[in-house]
Parts: structure tokens; C-alpha cells; sequence
């Protein structure tokens, strides 16, 4: 059962403005790279579906971080059908991320009270999306649908929109600021903040340095 309270996962969203967005199928290097976030300033984790028994890592990383990293919202992305968002969610994910639109999923987490930001790559599906209940909508892979622009000119006529961009981000001062300035709510932000090297070295006061300066850059923004 998910810790965090709907209402409460959408709200640190929008006051953190950046999602990681990460996987491993090693559970102790998870481990490592939540705690670097968090210590970093990070509440708001996405772990990505996208190796075998995923799941499983999941599952014990999420338990982990109840304890190691009370305030970490942890939520899981590359949910493509029901029946998996159905299964991520008895293991306690608080929110569920998508690369695509699924009517099916937004009935499971609905019923559950949890929040699910589907992937959307086009105006219509956006409006589809807020006709099904999505509060925050996925554009992705935002960097290929238009970039910062597309936002900018779909909040012209539908202002109510809150758009979190994943896919074409990159934590550096120009990238973020061009993303917030054209009205995203939020970055989600995968390898970019995750440079190889650092998970290769163990060098985790890297990765935690990289969401410090982001942060800062994005709270710059929401002032």
C-alpha cells in the first residue's frame, strides 16, 4: 500500500520541479543512488520497469527507503499495461509513470487513489489524459515532440495544464531554465544525472552535487 497520500505525491512534484528517473537491477546500487538524491534535496524518485524481476528490486529498495529516506516518494515508470501497474502498486508504489496513454491503467490507480502520469506526445492526448484524471501529464519524449516551444504553445489555450517533461532534459542551467521558462510543472531526468561513470566508480557525492545544482536552478525559477 502506497505510504504517501495522492494530494501529497502531486504537490511534492510540484515543489521539488525534478523527478530522477533511474534503474538498476543491482539492489544495493539503488540503493546508493536514491540515498545520493535524497541527499541531495530530492523527495520525488521514479525507478524504471526495464529489466527482468525489476519488481523484485522494487520491491526491497522501496521497503529500504521507508526507513533510510522517510520523506523519498518512490514511484515506479515504464508501466505499459494494468495488470503491472496493478502489481507495482500491491508492492507500495506511490505514483505510476508511463511512456504511453492507457485508459486501463488510470482505472486501476484511480480506484486506488494514486496518482498516474501518463506519456503523452501530442495536445489531443493531453486533453484525453486530464478527461481520465491526470493531474500532472508525461510529454515524452519531450525533447522529440517540439521541446520547451510545444509546452510553451499548448499552455496558450489550455492553461490549467500541468506538464512534466521527460526526455530531452539535461541538468544544466540553459536546458532547465529554456524547460520552466516555456511553463513545465516538472523534469523528469534519467541518465543526464546518473553519469556512468559515477555508478561505474561509486562515486555517489557526484550524483548528489548534480541534484543540488539542479534544484537550485529550478527553485530559481519557481520564485
Amino acid at each position: 500500500m502506497a505510504r504517501f497520500l495522492r494530494i501529497d505525491v502531486y504537490q511534492t512534484m510540484l515543489d521539488t520541479g525534478i523527478i530522477p528517473v533511474f534503474y538498476h537491477s543491482d539492489l544495493e546500487t539503488a540503493k546508493n543512488v536514491v540515498k545520493a538524491c535524497y541527499d541531495g534535496g530530492i523527495r520525488v524518485f521514479e525507478f524504471t520497469n526495464r529489466g527482468d524481476f525489476a519488481h523484485e528490486v522494487f520491491s526491497e529498495l522501496n521497503k529500504w527507503a521507508a526507513i533510510e529516506c522517510p520523506e523519498m516518494i518512490l514511484g515506479i515508470g515504464s508501466i505499459v499495461e494494468a495488470s503491472t501497474a496493478a502489481l507495482y502498486l500491491q508492492l507500495g508504489a506511490n505514483f505510476i509513470v508511463s511512456p504511453l496513454l492507457n485508459p486501463e491503467i488510470f482505472k486501476i490507480c484511480n480506484r486506488r487513489q494514486i496518482p498516474y502520469s501518463p506519456g503523452c506526445g501530442s495536445v489531443s492526448e493531453i486533453g484525453l489524459a486530464q478527461e481520465l484524471g491526470a493531474e500532472i501529464i508525461k510529454v515524452f519524449p519531450a525533447g522529440n515532440v517540439g521541446g520547451p516551444s510545444f509546452v510553451k504553445n499548448l499552455l496558450g489555450p489550455m492553461p490549467w495544464s500541468r506538464i512534466m517533461v521527460t526526455g530531452g532534459v539535461e541538468p544544466t542551467k540553459e536546458n532547465l531554465s529554456a524547460w520552466f521558462k516555456a511553463g513545465v510543472s516538472c523534469v523528469g531526468m534519467g541518465s543526464k544525472i546518473f553519469p556512468k561513470e559515477a555508478i561505474e566508480n561509486k562515486e555517489w557525492s557526484k550524483i548528489t552535487k548534480l541534484c543540488e545544482d539542479c534544484l537550485r536552478i529550478v527553485q530559481e525559477h519557481k520564485k
